[in-house]
């Protein structure tokens, strides 16, 4: 056990009800409760970094100096091998403001057929970044590889999912059950290994 581990409620450093989501629901079982960013009145920093880790770590210390709890921030994304890693970073605000993920994934496929790529291989990415208000803070990278289709598919799961498929399914994302997502995404990836460093699981 660590100092992250005896801190009963963590701030979830984000304005992402999907992620929020997804993250208390990672975090519940190890008798954590969680409040995002707008719950807790938390502002939404600029990401001024050029990399996930470098924006998960600006978000997960800017909401632990707000609230005075560890937080926990999420920077992840779709990287897309055609187009030579893009969105990346940048996948949240693909298609301008307001964010419109329906605009991003069509962005995506007319990028891809503009470029002429028969390679539909894409990655997604996610950073999480733990911070404690005394200045402590932690990182951990996951990753899930897969596929894109077009046009997009499910109604579940959030962002980029309807156009991902997975290595070894064959359905999308946001056809999957959200146990079955959360058990093998990029954010499960990372989590597993938050939980191994935070609570020796």
């Amino acid at each position: 056990m660590n100092v992250f581990s005896r801190a009963p409620k963590w701030a979830i450093a984000s304005h992402n009800a999907g992620k929020i989501r997804e993250i208390a629901d990672l975090i519940g079982p190890y008798g954590l409760s969680a409040e995002g960013a707008d719950a807790l009145g938390l502002p939404e920093p600029e990401e001024t970094e050029k990399t996930f880790i470098g924006n998960a770590l600006l978000k997960a210390k800017a909401g632990a100096e707000a609230s005075g709890l560890v937080a926990l921030a999420d920077d992840s994304g779709l990287e897309v091998t055609a187009l030579d890693g893009a969105p990346g970073i940048y996948s949240a605000r693909w298609a301008g403001e307001p964010r419109d993920f329906h605009a991003a994934m069509e962005k995506v496929r007319t990028e891809l057929e503009g470029r002429g790529a028969t390679d539909m291989s894409a990655r997604f990415v996610c950073a999480l970044a733990l911070a404690h208000p005394d200045g402590d803070t932690r990182v951990y990278e996951g990753e899930v590889r897969g596929t894109l289709t077009f046009p997009p598919r499910g109604d579940k799961g959030f962002g980029y999912d309807p156009i991902f498929i997975p290595d070894g399914h064959d359905v999308t994302f946001a056809e999957m059950d959200p146990g079955q997502k959360h058990a093998m995404s990029h954010r499960a990836d990372a989590f597993r290994q938050l939980v191994a460093d935070v609570f020796g699981a």
